[in-house]
């Protein structure tokens, strides 16, 4: 389901990217991740290096970011990684982008418990605001994918934008959402409608007590 990246010409990758090299800000992070792993075993952090090189793309281009070649040769360098290992790794995550998004990164789950509970209309709301699968915007604002399960089929249908997951939308709610990040609100995060993260709507339905207090059953149960 996820869209085919539309990579840059290698040529302009590489006159922007080839000189990638980490931040001040990042360089401390880089040599923390990397003494987390014992001696010769360095290329374990290349996941956690994939995703750091990413928002620090994402900072100088002012997107989610994304992962040019030139940068996971980078990375495979500094970790004695053939570049094609690293190249593997990025392209089983979504998590990575292997070409450039906009500012927002809208993930559409469209896997089978989304689509049940309504995720064509997710979807109807992003297209209504221009988007189109596969693509991002004219003014670099958003890039629409329809992505496999993220995980949060409780709360169905859901959308990731960058790192956070809105829960539990309609029509109405994803336009609203997207509204405010064009506007530069930020929206709630989690679930639109009134429960705690995955818990029944309206609150408990078993064991209500526990919603104050650390309530003891025992007694009760004995008595039963």
């Amino acid at each position: 389901m996820a869209d085919a990246p539309q990579i840059p010409d290698e040529a302009e990758v590489r006159a922007r990217w080839g000189s990638f090299a980490w931040s001040a800000e990042n360089e401390p992070q880089v040599k923390k991740i990397i003494a987390r792993y014992p001696p010769g075993r360095q290329q374990s952090a290349v996941m956690p290096l994939l995703d750091l090189a990413q928002r620090q793309v994402g900072a100088e281009t002012n997107t989610q970011g994304w992962l040019p070649v030139p940068v996971m040769e980078y990375i495979g360098a500094q970790l004695g990684m053939a570049y094609i290992r690293v190249y593997e790794v990025a392209t089983f995550y979504t998590m990575y982008n292997l070409a450039p998004v906009g500012r927002y990164h809208v993930q559409v789950c469209g896997t089978t418990p989304c689509m049940l509970r309504g995720s064509d209309d997710v979807l109807d709301a992003c297209y209504k605001k221009g988007m189109k699968k596969g693509a991002t915007t004219a003014d670099g604002l958003f890039t629409l994918t329809e992505v496999e399960c993220l995980g949060a089929c409780a709360n169905a249908p859901m959308v990731q934008i960058n790192d956070d997951n809105y829960e539990d939308l309609t029509f109405d709610t994803t336009t609203a959402i997207l509204d405010d990040l064009a506007a530069g609100r930020q929206p709630k995060i989690g679930p639109a409608i009134d429960r705690q993260t995955s818990c029944p709507e309206g609150g408990p339905t078993s064991l209500k007590e526990m919603a104050g207090e650390n309530h003891d059953y025992r007694g009760e149960w004995t008595a039963a």
